[in-house]
């Protein structure tokens, strides 16, 4: 029950923000999620043994995110200073260990795994629209709920059982068709120049690389031998632990929707 309020409260905060926040307080909002994921990353990064920089790493990440989300802003610039003070600042900390590209590679990553999607996905509200935007996030949350109660119901083989061992086949099929059918059919609406068979392939296509962002930040959780990324959320755990899917799903959504 008390996933199940959490979510219903999530989902309301979702259409709340995308819908009816202006531009600029939307970008704050992305911002502070931001900040949020990348405490939740910084804690996964220590268990680990990796003493990643906390402000001149989240800053660089929340940079990554401005830059991105505004195409004035030089994107190239902010990645390649952050590459050359990140990089600089690993010297600093490193202790004569073997983990010196484990540092310098955990310092920098927030810039990619969370920088870049949340700056995707201020973009994609900015240039078309709030529904484009809420589509992309509607295919995840169905997919999501697609799976877990796909694998609750008909479960059996284990999708990676090394990294997430309740994570199904039979759940991944589940949120695949649902996900799916949710972007083909809510597409005709709120993406209405993409034909048919390309709002299937993209619900697809989105599904699949959500499925992969969830196991990605699994993996991160049990390298670390952490459950969840927090217990912010009742129920769901931690921002990452709900965002994980669309850090991977939305960088595929921009590319698809600025390219194809």
């Amino acid at each position: 029950m008390t996933r199940v309020l959490s979510g219903a409260v999530l989902f309301i905060l979702a259409i709340v923000i995308v819908w009816f926040v202006p531009p600029g307080l939307f970008f704050v909002v992305a911002e502070l999620l931001l900040l949020l994921a990348f405490s939740e990353y910084l804690t996964l990064a220590r268990t680990g043994g990796l003493p990643v920089p906390p402000i001149p790493a989240g800053a660089a990440a929340m940079l990554t995110c401005a830059a991105f989300a505004t195409p004035s802003r030089p994107i190239d610039l902010v990645l390649m200073s952050a590459l050359v003070a990140l990089g600089t600042l690993t010297l600093t900390v490193w202790s004569n260990g073997r983990d010196g590209l484990g540092i310098a590679s955990a310092s920098l990553f927030p810039s990619l795994y969370l920088g870049l999607p949340f700056g995707a996905i201020v973009a994609i509200r900015e240039i078309r629209g709030a529904g484009t935007l809420f589509l992309l996030m509607l295919t995840v949350i169905v997919s999501d709920t697609a799976q877990y109660y796909s694998g609750r119901a008909f479960g059996r083989r284990l999708l990676a059982p090394a990294i997430s061992p309740k994570k199904t086949v039979e759940g991944a099929i589940g949120g695949l068709v649902f996900g799916g059918l949710t972007l083909a059919v809510a597409g005709a609406w709120w993406l209405p120049t993409a034909p048919l068979v390309v709002r299937v392939a993209l619900g697809m296509a989105i599904v699949a690389f959500g499925v992969a962002g969830d196991l990605f930040e699994s993996m991160l959780k049990r390298s670390a031998n952490l459950k969840d990324s927090s217990d912010l959320i009742p129920g769901h755990g931690g921002v990452l632990d709900r965002i994980d899917a669309l850090l991977f799903a939305a960088p595929v959504y921009y590319i698809v929707l600025k390219y194809v």
